[in-house]
């Protein structure tokens, strides 16, 4: 082949034919009659095949190459195994080239298939072709098959270490698995198993194309070596001025420095890559994408269209898309961006290719109101970004909105434990767990406060409004105030709170006067209260409300009022504020001013349907109570829980009945109650009504355990006062016969609610010791009742008539003192006296009660008065005889103490006498120890004098002495005085020892006859009366106390 021409030898001749490669024939028939014809060496076939593959006629490449690759030709060059090898991995790549570019999928896997086929026909030739390796390294890159590719490029670089195109091959692989490796240090890893290969290459071949140092430049890059990255795209430009990959990664790392100088030169790069190729769809998404950024969305338009239409590669594609959408997205064309992001999707076969447009998607849908299509987006992009957390707070959001609120809570703890410093996901986090966690959701919000301050930032005034408002369920009013005070900030309502308006000036029970703010306006005081600052200065009047400060709340609401007309529900605090004075003709007044502002305001209609039960005008009421339903299409559970209420009331009037009228109301009641509990189940007061409905039936079983829930459930909250459960408890306790439980309800709902000052709680209790029969506890009760309400004469009776029980079951006992009798007769003179004042004020009050009635009270009384006479008489005569008989008792009881007395004191007497005796004792016998020490002393004093005497003497003498020795120490070992160390010396030295045994012995034969002597122990044991016998010893202890004789 030289130049453009190619010389085919004609067979059996020295002759050739010249074909030419610029003139190839467009029928490729010609050409391949004359290949066979001429049986032309195969590796010419190939060689014309590429030239028309570079001229573009790919069906005439194609045709060529399967005729070079039948099975006549390859039985005819059997023998030629390389250039068959070749023709097939040409044709696999063009398949494979063609499954790369198609974007059917069916036709993609036909393409993908037959390339298989062609590189298993060339591995059949020869296994161990390198290059056919390569090829299918390549099939499986454009499979996405990115293991098998590697395992391809390895078994190439097996055969040829030094194969630059296998060391590429696994070089791109390598990158690419990095790109959709999940763990950051696999990912790392795999980059610069890259990076390694590229230099492989180019240490192999420095000549190899400028793209070889794209690849170096592209792993530099990941792996964070961004001046290296910059070095090896320079190097790009430097061989290939004209690269446009290279153009644009410079254009993008200056762009990235977010400096006017690196923008600036960014764009000369991206402008500098358009001008060399205008429509290459890679610059174009660079450029719609930095003009994104700075808002010409005209021209983010105009690029990516252009991009879209030159672009054939699905990945560019996408971007392209994906740009156009957020441009329509940014502009608030929500119908748009949702179509291109769909577009920019499908251009994808997975989200880990390109994520980006899954969470535009997400968005859209997300404000477009089709949340479970969002969540499938924001779901796409968690699983390549599992730790996103905008992501997992959209999906989080999403999931409250779809009303799974436990696994909305769990992502929201998810993002905060990726990203503590979120401000935003402990917001989110608290504002789900007010309803289940108070404690929580509050601890929520402090740590959403803290961050937020960390940053320099100003707190938003909803997040301290919601954490004030956790702090007053919580019962902590002090931080509860100074959380509003410090959303609230400076405002007139300081003036109100510090007192530094006259305080005469602002205080009025007329809630309906504006006057003061007229006035401070008229004075140059600004009154400004920001819309944002409402709902916060309300909360804060309900704290003060709460805490009884009623002068400050009213103010704080008139001042809601008085710069927003149509605040409803400072119209309804006022109103309550009102009924709690009870001026239920002011509270209709500031009702129905609500109602001018919203004559439909489901609330307003209740609370005056109320305010008329309260005047007993009944039939408004109900229609009042069917207005407030209404409104709401019987959704609103207050306004149904009203009707089951008149119900109830109306079944239990005092006016007379009929049984039937009674049973219909009843069941009516019940009916409403129960379908708040339908809409409501956790309805406190839609519960307690059902259970009084149930009480009124006699079923009190039931009845009880619904009241002991509502009870548990309504101790939780501070919003939720309801002391009637604990009344309505003891009332089933009082009517089961329980009457300890009941008293011990009665007492707790007196204490908790009321301070111990309800008139009506205290009648209850006082029943039900009357019908316990205790009288006294009764009597008590009813007289606290009486100081509270002087004017009940209800009170007045029955506390007589409990006294005239007392009385009269005193008087019944058997056995009875004369204490309780006078305590009889002094219960019963006041028992008429209030029976008396009663009969005499009916004369100018109508209490209810029957004159007739009263005088026989007065007259029983006076009966048992008689009766009482004559019993505290006799029990005076038994006490008295009680009283003797205990005198006598007490003196025989003195006087046998005092014997007792007596005895002990003789037996200590005696026993002090003979521990003195004792001790005595003792003292003898030491005077006398000491005796014998000193005689002992004076005998080693003579002892040379007895040496003199003759042996005749000592003879006749031995026997006394020995017997004299032997007695001499008898007596110091009965006194303790005998030396162990002695006796061991006489036991070496008998016989100097006997000598001077002798010679004492015969000494005090001298000094005194044998007769005569006496031995001074036993001389002092016959002066005590005790007498030794024989050898025994004689053992003194250490305590005088202790001292015995044996």
């Amino acid at each position: 082949m030289m130049g453009g021409v190619v010389y085919i030898p004609v067979q059996n001749s020295e002759e050739e034919v010249m074909v030419a490669l610029d003139h190839l024939p467009r029928d490729a028939t010609d050409m391949i009659d004359i290949l066979k014809a001429e049986q032309a060496p195969l590796h010419l076939w190939l060689i014309i095949a590429r030239e028309y593959f570079k001229q573009g006629k790919l069906d005439q490449f194609r045709q060529i190459l399967e005729e070079g690759s039948s099975p006549e030709i390859d039985e005819y060059y059997a023998d030629v195994k390389y250039e068959r090898i070749a023709i097939l991995n040409a044709l696999a790549a063009y398949y494979t080239y063609l499954g790369k570019i198609e974007t059917k999928q069916r036709d993609k896997e036909e393409h993908f298939i037959s390339a298989t086929q062609y590189y298993n026909r060339a591995s059949r030739i020869d296994a161990h072709e390198p290059y056919t390796w390569i090829g299918k390294g390549q099939l499986y890159v454009a499979k996405g098959e990115l293991q098998t590719a590697s395992e391809s490029f390895r078994i190439a670089l097996v055969e040829d270490p030094n194969c630059v195109p296998a060391l590429l091959g696994q070089a791109c692989v390598d990158f690419n698995i990095a790109e959709r490796e999940e763990h950051y240090k696999k990912a790392m890893d795999s980059y610069r198993s890259s990076l390694e290969f590229y230099k492989r290459a180019l240490q192999i071949n420095p000549n190899c194309p400028a793209s070889v140092r794209l690849g170096i430049g592209f792993c530099r890059y990941k792996l964070g070596q961004f001046e290296k990255a910059r070095q090896a795209f320079q190097r790009v430009l430097q061989l290939d001025p004209d690269n446009v990959e290279a153009l644009v990664a410079l254009g993008v790392m200056d762009l990235q420095t977010n400096e006017a100088h690196g923008i600036k030169k960014g764009m000369e790069k991206m402008h500098g890559a358009f001008e060399i190729h205008p429509y290459c769809p890679m610059v174009l998404n660079c450029l719609a994408n930095h003009f994104f950024f700075t808002g010409q969305h005209f021209l983010v338009e105009q690029l990516t269209e252009t991009a879209l239409a030159v672009s054939s590669h699905g990945l560019m594609k996408a971007h392209s898309y994906y740009n156009l959408a957020r441009s329509y997205h940014s502009k608030g064309d929500f119908e748009k961006a949702l179509r291109y992001y769909m577009a920019s999707v499908k251009e994808t076969s997975k989200p880990q290719e390109f994520v980006l447009p899954y969470y535009g998607l997400g968005q859209v849908q997300l404000k477009l109101g089709d949340f479970k299509s969002s969540l499938l987006s924001f779901e796409k992009v968690l699983e390549v970004h599992p730790e996103n957390c905008e992501s997992l707070k959209a999906v989080g959001y999403i999931y409250s909105q779809l009303g799974e609120i436990d696994k909305a809570v769990e992502t929201f703890r998810k993002a905060t434990r990726i990203d503590p410093k979120d401000s935003v996901a402990f917001t989110e986090l608290g504002e789900l767990l007010i309803s289940s966690d108070a404690g929580a959701a509050l601890d929520a919000f402090k740590t959403a406060r803290n961050l937020i301050k960390k940053g320099g930032q100003e707190v938003p005034i909803e997040l301290m409004n919601n954490m004030g408002v956790l702090y007053f369920e919580k019962g902590e009013f002090e931080l509860a105030e100074q959380t509003f005070k410090e959303a609230l900030g400076d405002g007139i309502w300081l003036s109100f709170l510090t007192g530094s308006i006259d305080r005469s000036a602002y205080y009025s029970f007329q809630y309906k006067d504006f006057s003061l703010f007229h006035q401070l306006e008229e004075d140059g005081s600004c009154i400004e209260l920001p819309s944002s600052k409402v709902t916060t200065l309300f909360n804060y009047a309900r704290l003060l409300e709460q805490v009884n400060d009623t002068e400050k709340a009213s103010n704080m609401y008139r001042l809601i009022l008085f710069k927003y007309p149509d605040y409803v529900d400072a119209y309804l605090r006022l109103t309550a504020m009102a009924k709690a004075r009870n001026n239920i003709q002011l509270s209709i007044e500031l009702i129905t001013d609500a109602l001018k502002v919203d004559d439909k305001c489901p609330n307003a209609l209740s609370m005056l349907g109320d305010l008329e039960l309260k005047i007993d005008d009944w039939v408004k009421a109900k229609d009042t109570f069917r207005a407030a339903k209404d409104a709401t299409d019987g959704k609103d559970s207050y306004a149904t829980l009203a009707l089951g209420n008149w119900n109830y009331f109306a079944a239990i009037r005092n006016e007379k009945r009929g049984p039937k009228l009674e049973a219909t109301h009843l069941e009516k009641a019940k009916e409403l109650y129960t379908k708040v509990l339908m809409q409501h189940p956790s309805n406190l007061y839609a519960a307690n009504g059902a259970a009084i409905v149930l009480a009124e039936k006699g079923h009190f079983d039931v009845s009880k355990d619904i009241f002991t829930q509502v009870q548990e459930a309504a101790s939780g909250s501070v919003f939720v006062q309801m002391p009637d459960v604990w009344v309505n408890l003891a009332h089933v306790y009082f009517a089961q016969g329980h009457f300890a439980l009941a008293a011990k309800m009665y007492q707790n709902c007196l204490r908790k609610f009321y301070c111990n000052t309800d008139t009506h709680v205290l009648q209850y209790l006082a029943r039900t010791h009357y019908e316990a029969e205790q009288w006294q506890e009764c009597k008590k009760t009813l007289l606290r009742a009486i100081h509270l309400a002087p004017s009940n004469y209800t009170l007045r009776f029955d506390a007589g008539v409990a006294m005239q029980k007392f009385s009269a079951s005193t008087l019944q006992k058997t056995k009875r003192t004369a204490d309780e009798v006078r305590s009889t007769v002094t219960e019963l003179k006041n028992a008429v006296c209030i029976f008396s004042q009663l009969s005499a004020a009916s004369i100018y009050h109508s209490h209810g009660f029957d004159e007739k009635k009263l005088e026989t009270h007065v007259e029983y009384c006076k009966h048992l008065l008689d009766a009482a006479k004559v019993h505290c008489e006799a029990a005076e005569r038994e006490e008295q005889q009680n009283r003797q008989r205990l005198e006598v008792a007490r003196q025989v009881s003195l006087a046998e103490e005092a014997r007792r007395k007596a005895e002990e004191q003789r037996k200590f007497q005696l026993e002090k006498r003979k521990q003195e005796d004792e001790l005595k004792q003792v003292m003898q016998q030491e005077e006398h120890f000491e005796r014998i020490k000193e005689q002992w002393k004076h005998s080693s004093n003579t002892a040379g004098k007895r040496r003199e005497r003759s042996q005749v003497e000592d003879e006749e003498g031995g026997d006394r002495r020995r017997r004299r020795g032997e007695k001499a120490q008898n007596d110091l070992i009965a006194a303790g005085l005998e030396d162990s160390d002695a006796e061991d010396d006489l036991g070496a030295h008998s016989t100097a020892i006997n000598r001077k045994r002798r010679a004492w012995s015969e000494s005090d034969e001298d000094d005194e006859p044998f007769g005569d002597r006496v031995n001074p122990a036993e001389t002092d044991e016959e002066t005590n009366g005790i007498k030794a016998k024989g050898q025994t010893q004689r053992k003194l202890c250490c305590q005088p106390s202790d001292t015995k004789w044996v």
